[in-house]
């Protein structure tokens, strides 16, 4: 299977719709293709189907055997785009890095970086006991391991 064919394919099933994105395309040996598509509000179950059906359309199941999947991220996945940081603005985090591991609110998607804010006990400075302090980090892109949304259930 053609892997510049499919990706041409889906960025013009994608420019109907601005605020959906590529994030992923695999094709294995088996030519079973996995598209996953991101939007900045979510991605409705119908635009997975319209594009999904638009690429099998320009497709020939006489000329080549193949599987197609248009999906949305799973919520389990990583962070993998720069405009996935964006939709996610105001949710919980847990950001690894080279050097250390971040749990806090996303506050602020920089050109760079990103900004996390999270709340944490600390010793008081004069006297016994602790006090809650807010903390923030910075954290450039290029540090980043991984990246996941924190799921709470409330």
């Amino acid at each position: 299977m053609n892997r510049t064919k499919i990706l041409n394919l889906t960025e013009q099933a994608l420019e109907e719709n601005p605020s959906l994105f590529l994030v992923e395309l695999d094709i294995d040996q088996n030519n079973k293709i996995n598209i996953v598509v991101d939007g900045d509000k979510g991605v409705p179950l119908k635009e997975c189907i319209r594009i999904n059906r638009f690429i099998e359309s320009e497709l020939d199941r006489e000329e080549e055997d193949y599987s197609l999947e248009v999906s949305s991220p799973d919520i389990a996945q990583p962070i993998k785009l720069i405009r996935q940081y964006n939709k996610n603005i105001g949710k919980t985090l847990n950001v690894t890095t080279k050097t250390a591991k971040f749990e806090g609110k996303l506050t602020e998607v920089k050109p760079n970086s990103i900004v996390l804010t999270w709340k944490t006990r600390e010793p008081k400075p004069i006297g016994k006991g602790k006090i809650t302090v807010e903390k923030t980090a910075d954290i450039p892109f290029e540090d980043i391991v991984k990246t996941k949304v924190k799921i709470l259930f409330n």
